[in-house]
């Protein structure tokens, strides 16, 4: 039987910021703390499994990117997901 937990759950929130946007980063690192959420700055740099030789099929069943943000930081330069 599911009571009701003695303190509230709240969902993390995670910024991530596009890194040509480090005011922006500067400015919610300030605004949040890590018990609201975390910010980060875009750790992509492209698609990992790059290689210049053919592979002869892939391996991963899935992307394990649950959404995509290119946009979201292309277009305002930070997306927010929750955690």
């Amino acid at each position: 039987m599911l009571g009701s937990p003695s303190r509230p759950v709240a969902a993390r929130l995670l910024f991530i910021v596009s890194r040509m946007d480090l005011a922006r980063y500067a400015s919610l690192k300030l605004e949040f703390d890590s018990g609201t959420g975390e910010v980060i700055l875009d750790r992509r740099l492209g698609e990992r499994r790059w290689r210049q030789k053919r592979m002869a099929a892939e391996r991963r069943g899935v992307d394990r990117r649950r959404r995509d943000i290119t946009e979201d930081l292309e277009a305002s330069g930070w997306a927010l997901l929750g955690r």
